[in-house]
């Protein structure tokens, strides 16, 4: 006797979600790890060098972590009040921030003191960067100015004013070491050339700009702010290039990808967007638990670090080549006794006989009913409540393995109220799915011809079948508007095509001309 073979359970695309190689490269990532800062996390900052440490300013405090750190490697904790823009040289011996005191610090990634203090800003300073070269510092702060130190003589070189309000962001070239830019909330982008006295290039963001973002060949410049990123063509004289509204709240940080085809910006609504800088469409999304701050990519994209408003930094580490495979094969078996006992690298030697034991089969409980050709139970079973609402393709082919054997009739019928409105509920809500309608049409169909006789007997009954009537109306004129759409759309496609005479091949006997058939 041949042995029982369980239901097969389709697996069904997901509605709404496309498969792409982006959604597998970044969804390639372990469980957050999650550590308390001591305040809202305002900048992250990867060391150029290895081992790319990366340095998290949160309040009074700088903490530089370790790539699979979970404590602080170093800590920096000469603020008098909340420090801001901690980033490293391009060498990662020296380390740079901003402070609400408007003092500038300079510090030995190595040591703990400041080695320099620079002093001059009257407000807080929110952005501090290194130059190309090394040896001077870009400055912004709320007292509308910008200014360029020089590390060896700890002296301010320039100070620019052309700003009317607070300068929350800027960037340096990695190029050019006289060039820089710098974004402030009066919507305004600025490009400047330390060689002159006064900015080269102006442009209008549009709203309060969070932060800038320069591409490697240093010819795209992005700007974060408002619900607003836009790119800009320096080489066009700062032409805007397109403008994404993805975000439904003020965006606050933007990151590349180590290759430079992927943009991500992070925004208050606590979304991630990751775009494609080749169409700027949206490729992929990430999900975080609050309004996010800061955000940052390491090297190689090893690591997605996120910082929130509610002082929580989230580390993301990507997956290594094996724990992808072990994932993506099938569901790991329990270690067998044979592991227990000799070990998971065990082999069989030349003279030892291998004794396979059967697979014990574990059968579902709709899988066990049919088995003992209880096809109502069966049905019963699979139209339990967790089941129907989590995975309806159960049900789904649990009816359409009754109706391949002939007793889905017997399985419907003799149903009582409160069983019926639990399979009607169910016709309801999955009838009109693409994957699901083949099968449940025929279901609605036999419940129909079954229960005819008693329509009228309960109100319960008869409002889901009026339910399920207005259902089927309405999905019969969307049918019949996208076939007028599609009829409309050949129509105009088909006189955008050029017309062209191709001369027929029969002649006209009575004048002796040839027939021309336009296409």
């Amino acid at each position: 006797m041949a042995s029982f073979k369980p239901t097969n359970i389709p697996v069904y695309p997901k509605l709404g979600e496309k498969v792409t190689q982006d959604t597998l490269y970044w969804k390639n990532y372990k469980a957050p790890v999650q550590i308390k800062e001591f305040g809202a996390i305002t900048n992250i900052d990867f060391s150029p060098v290895t081992p790319h440490n990366f340095a998290v300013t949160a309040f009074t405090r700088i903490h530089i972590y370790g790539p699979f750190s979970q404590e602080p490697v170093k800590t920096f904790t000469r603020f008098k009040d909340t420090a801001y823009c901690g980033r490293f040289r391009s060498d990662g011996q020296l380390l740079v921030a901003g402070c609400e005191d408007s003092v500038v610090r300079l510090f030995d990634v190595g040591g703990k003191v400041a080695l320099r203090m620079f002093r001059g800003h009257t407000k807080a300073v929110h952005v501090t960067d290194f130059t190309s070269d090394r040896y001077q510092i870009l400055t912004g702060s709320d007292d509308y100015t910008c200014r360029l130190w020089d590390i060896p003589n700890a002296t301010e070189l320039n100070v620019y004013q052309e700003h009317t309000d607070y300068i929350r962001c800027g960037i340096t070239s990695k190029l050019n070491r006289d060039l820089f830019i710098t974004g402030s909330y009066d919507h305004t982008l600025k490009v400047f050339d330390a060689r002159v006295d006064k900015s080269v290039m102006s442009m209008d963001h549009g709203q309060p700009i969070e932060s800038l973002l320069l591409y490697p060949s240093e010819g795209l410049l992005v700007s974060a702010g408002g619900r607003y990123v836009k790119v800009w063509d320096l080489l066009k004289g700062g032409q805007p290039l397109v403008s994404l509204r993805n975000h439904h709240k003020t965006v606050t940080c933007l990151a590349l990808s180590s290759n430079g085809q992927r943009l991500l910006s992070a925004s208050l609504d606590r979304h991630v967007k990751v775009y494609s800088t080749t169409n700027y469409k949206v490729v992929h999304n990430f999900d975080y638990a609050a309004s996010i701050l800061s955000l940052a990519l390491a090297p190689d994209d090893e690591s997605i670090v996120v910082g929130m408003t509610n002082s929580i930094l989230s580390i993301k580490h990507r997956k290594s080549p094996e724990e992808s495979r072990e994932i993506s094969g099938q569901q790991r078996r329990r270690p067998s006794y044979r592991v227990f006992v000799k070990g998971k690298n065990y082999v069989p030697k030349q003279d030892d006989y291998l004794v396979s034991k059967p697979v014990k089969q574990y059968l579902a409980k709709y899988d066990k009913q049919l088995k003992k050709f209880n096809v109502s139970k069966a049905l019963d079973c699979a139209l339990e409540k967790w089941i129907r609402l989590r995975n309806p393709e159960v049900p789904v082919a649990v009816i359409k393995e009754l109706d391949r054997r002939g007793t889905l009739k017997n399985a419907l019928a003799g149903r009582d109220e409160q069983q019926l409105s639990r399979l009607l509920s169910f016709l309801i809500g999955n009838l009109v799915d693409m994957r699901f309608a083949p099968v449940l049409v025929v279901a609605a169909e036999m419940i129909l011809d079954i229960y005819r006789s008693i329509l009228g007997q309960s109100p319960v009954i008869d409002r889901q079948l009026l339910r399920m009537q207005d259902l089927l109306e309405r999905e019969i004129d969307y049918q019949k508007e996208l076939v007028e759409v599609l009829g409309m759309l050949d129509t105009m496609f088909a006189s955008s095509l050029p017309k062209m005479e191709v001369p027929c091949s029969s002649v006209s006997r009575s004048n002796g001309l040839s027939i021309l058939i336009q296409v």
